[in-house]
């Protein structure tokens, strides 16, 4: 089978697999990996190989960047400090806890080989806590905490695992320059992606044109992380950097065409991507059993569960000391935001999946050491990381949403409160404007009374959803509103199809029209 085919294939299995995820209600990162996992074990299907290479320089700053373009940069700045705890305390805490657990348990495994197995499993990854966290309806501010600590783990365990493998190459370990090459790794990267962000969004600024905005912000993450990772500093913190500075700014480089649209490109992309790496981790199971018998494989076993209740635990152990020292480290515009619940500690400390990037860390480990000796212990991660990554996103990812029902943990809703009063007061705005414009009569009186009219009717239904937030549901408008609109829109959408079909119009008339149509639902719909 050609390569051209499997690709074929795999994003086929995807695309099923995905229907299937969405009429069973399960999160779809759970069943590609278990459709992986099945197809595995499918006669005559060829080895499909998990690349390293691919992973880290292809798939996975295409995964970051638009991860990080759409996060709230006042929301990852209000909860910096405890995202920090996380993705570099945790982290860290995490690797030693299971090199402590690896060296006890495998005879003869040196301690640099230990060390780059807890490097490898210790970070939750991006893609799992996003797009099982994002359909639950967690509070916001959990959220925000999951996805700021997803965007920043990675960098902390590559740079660790860095060192390890370096350690055992070499036979040395310096602790100074280890600090050293950290702080650079985390500095240099998000200077080179504030660089790369500054120079985009002048490019951006001065283009409109569609297609080539979205080629240029298609280019951005691995520009950003290619530049990143030349200078020997993080890639990763130079893909969100540069995608957090272009999301705060490209409100304002952006034109309202382009925007609908790179929206939509890189949400295929996302998508796309997700499900070709979940499917392909658990294809990855023969080659990772190839390697053990039947005797040897039952104490690895043993081993590989010991480190995911390590793993599990440890996140738990992590998170209450974490949560205490946060609330010391509170600047006074944070002492005015709650403490966290109990329920809200215990639902991130049980969203700690585990996905491609751990092992893909695990299948770069080199083959040998320098003096041709096989590196040791390199079968046993390839196990041990596949195993906590399986274990961590089908039994945490299947129970989260059961731990949020039992800890009856309820959205909160403060997006929907912004973002009624910002629509509010931007519709307030646009008709204050509208009684100048018709004041100083540049424009029609029709014209303006008609645009007059839609504003008022707009600000009517905003200002009800605010003073009956439980009526709306976090929409902006009434329930019974919306399904009169989409009546409406429904009935011009079969009459336009109706006087095509009797040749009345021609088809581009009827795609104009219905792209306004289709806008116009989209803002129903996106509420």
């Amino acid at each position: 089978m050609h390569q051209a085919e499997i690709i074929v294939l795999l994003l086929t299995a995807v695309g099923v697999l995905a229907v299937v995820a969405h009429k069973i209600t399960l999160p779809y990162p759970i069943v590609f990996v278990l459709g992986g996992l099945a197809l595995s074990v499918a006669p005559r299907l060829p080895a499909v190989d998990l690349n390293p290479d691919v992973v880290f320089y292809f798939i996975l700053p295409a995964l970051i960047y638009p991860a990080a373009l759409f996060t709230s940069w006042r929301d990852f700045r209000r909860n910096l400090r405890g995202i920090l705890l996380l993705a570099i305390g945790l982290v860290l805490v995490t690797m030693l806890a299971v090199a402590w657990i690896a060296h006890s348990t495998v005879p003869g495994l040196p301690w640099a080989a230990a060390f780059a197995l807890g490097a490898i499993v210790s970070p939750p990854d991006a893609i799992a806590a996003t797009a099982i966290i994002r359909r639950l309806g967690v509070p916001h501010r959990i959220q925000v905490i999951l996805e700021g600590e997803s965007l920043v783990n990675d960098a902390t365990a590559l740079v660790a695992l860095q060192f390890a493998i370096a350690a055992l190459l070499t036979g040395s370990f310096s602790p100074g320059y280890a600090a050293g090459r950290f702080v650079w790794a985390a500095a240099g990267g998000i200077g080179i992606g504030l660089l790369v962000g500054v120079v985009m969004r002048w490019v951006q600024s001065h283009l409109d044109n569609p297609p080539i905005q979205i080629t240029f912000s298609l280019l951005t993450p691995f520009i950003a992380y290619l530049t990143a990772e030349q200078m020997h500093a993080s890639g990763v913190l130079g893909t969100v950097a540069a995608g957090i500075f272009l999301g705060w700014h490209s409100p304002l480089i952006i034109t309202a065409r382009t925007r609908l649209q790179v929206y939509a490109f890189w949400e295929t992309i996302t998508f796309l991507l997700n499900g070709f790496v979940f499917v392909v981790i658990g294809l990855q199971l023969p080659r990772i059993l190839h390697a053990w018998s039947r005797e040897s494989l039952t104490g690895v076993f043993i081993s590989a569960i010991i480190v995911c209740v390590t793993v599990i635990s440890v996140r738990f152990a992590w998170m209450i000391p974490g949560t205490y020292l946060y609330r010391v480290l509170r600047s006074e515009r944070e002492v005015r935001d709650p403490t966290p619940s109990w329920q809200h500690v215990a639902i991130v400390g049980w969203a700690g999946m585990r996905g491609v990037v751990s092992l893909a860390a695990a299948f770069a480990l080199p083959l040998a050491l320098p003096t041709g000796r096989p590196f040791p212990g390199r079968d046993y991660i390839l196990f041990v990381a596949f195993s906590v990554i399986l274990v961590t996103l089908v039994l945490q990812g299947l129970t989260l949403p059961l731990l949020i029902r039992k800890l009856r943990v309820p959205r909160d809703g403060e997006t929907d409160e912004e973002e009624r009063l910002a629509r509010l007061e931007a519709n307030k705005a646009a008709l204050e404007w509208i009684g100048e414009a018709r004041a100083k009569s540049n424009f029609p009186p029709d014209a303006v009374d008609r645009l007059r009219a839609e504003y008022d009717e707009r600000i009517e239904q905003l200002e009800h959803c605010a003073d009956n937030p439980d009526e709306c549901r976090g929409e902006i408008a009434t329930p019974q509103y919306q399904r009169l609109q989409h009546q409406a829109l429904r009935v011009e959408r079969k009459t336009i199809i109706r006087l095509r079909n009797e040749r009345v119009i021609n088809d581009d008339a009827l795609r104009r029209i219905q792209r306004d149509l289709d806008l116009a639902e989209a803002r129903l719909i996106g509420g």
